[in-house]
């Protein structure tokens, strides 16, 4: 069954390019991203890498760690972690998931759980649909489920913006409007009562509609 929001994100322990880890013990009282690919070697998967290698100190900043996964051996990432530096400048500097059994495939929902075999076996497109990115709370909740196509890159600055969103609501009562971005207005959350509002925001609100209540970020 797919994983949904809210659900605590399945533990596992797995080798990775860094050394083997469990995975709620390696998130430890961070935020996590998990991002998953199809096979080691594939054109799209390979620019999304180098570009989550560029970008992660923005994570860091953000005090979120960066996992991937592909469905392939350790060894095979070593070589294709060669080929990602070769190609966009930078290579994975962030644990990989060694995944040759889809032991994790499976637990994420994101292959069927009667399949076996070993990945060597398999094809890119047998793996298609393991192309998720999961952001996960230092609850070890899920916060988010991406999915992605194999035919799309991700769009991994919109992972970012999303963090920013969540770690805001995690910490007050708001929510944030349509392309919000760090620094935009906000709303107050439905569940804060008038009462509570007026105590929290004493300088009032923007209301076009009564459930409607623009303030600036807090």
């Amino acid at each position: 069954m797919a994983l949904q929001i809210g659900d605590t994100a399945p533990d596992f322990e797995a080798e990775t390019t860094e050394g083997r880890i469990r995975f709620h013990d390696w998130i430890g009282d961070s935020w996590a991203v998990l991002f998953s690919h199809p096979k080691d070697f594939t054109p799209v998967c390979t620019t999304e890498l180098g570009y989550m290698a560029k970008i992660k100190p923005e994570f860091d900043r953000r005090g979120v760690k960066i996992i991937g996964l592909s469905v392939d051996s350790e060894s095979d990432h070593e070589a294709w972690a060669r080929d990602i530096e070769e190609t966009q400048g930078t290579a994975p500097n962030y644990p990989l998931i060694a995944d040759p059994l889809l032991t994790v495939a499976k637990l994420y929902g994101m292959l069927a759980a009667e399949i076996s075999g070993d990945a060597k076996e398999r094809t890119p497109a047998d793996n298609q649909t393991v192309r998720n990115v999961f952001v996960v709370g230092p609850d070890k909740k899920i916060k988010l489920v991406l999915v992605y196509p194999m035919t799309t890159g991700r769009n991994f600055d919109e992972v970012l913006r999303v963090i920013d969103s969540l770690q805001l609501t995690a910490k007050h009562k708001v929510a944030t409007p349509v392309n919000w971005q760090q620094g935009d207005d906000v709303i107050i959350a439905g569940s804060v009562s008038e009462d509570e509002a007026k105590e929290t925001y004493p300088e009032g609100w923007k209301s076009p509609k009564p459930y409607i209540r623009i303030v600036p970020q807090p």
